[in-house]
């Protein structure tokens, strides 16, 4: 059942977390959205990064967003106690475009987020 629009809301003020993280070079803030548990997946410049949460952090800390760095957050669907979630990153690092995908679950009335899958735009890996 699609929940009501205050839970829509709710969902993007969690992903702002992340996006938040990512702006600043800090994983703290994404540190608050996270399980310790969570997991990653993607292809970073050709090579798959999967694995723990702690992968993301690490990049996040090492490599600063860039002053040109822009987010958009999607919420794509709330189904009470389970909500998808995009992030459109143009130029993190100065070079790279994303699109990440977040699952998020509501765990003790707060949304928190258990799986990062993302997407490197083909343009933006580095060979």
């Amino acid at each position: 059942m699609r929940d009501e629009i205050k839970e829509y809301e709710a969902v993007q003020q969690a992903a702002m977390k992340f996006v938040k993280s990512v702006a600043e070079g800090n994983s703290a803030h994404a540190k608050t959205l996270f399980t310790e548990d969570a997991v990653l997946f993607g292809m970073l410049d050709g090579v798959l990064e999967h694995g723990s949460i702690q992968q993301f952090y690490h990049n996040v800390d090492t490599v600063g967003a860039g002053s040109d760095f822009k987010a958009r957050v999607d919420v794509l669907a709330v189904e009470e106690t389970v909500a998808v979630v995009r992030v459109l990153e143009e130029k993190w690092g100065g070079r790279i475009d994303f699109t990440d995908f977040l699952l998020l679950l509501k765990l003790n009335g707060e949304w928190k987020c258990v799986a990062k899958a993302y997407n490197q735009n083909s343009n933006t890996i580095k060979k």
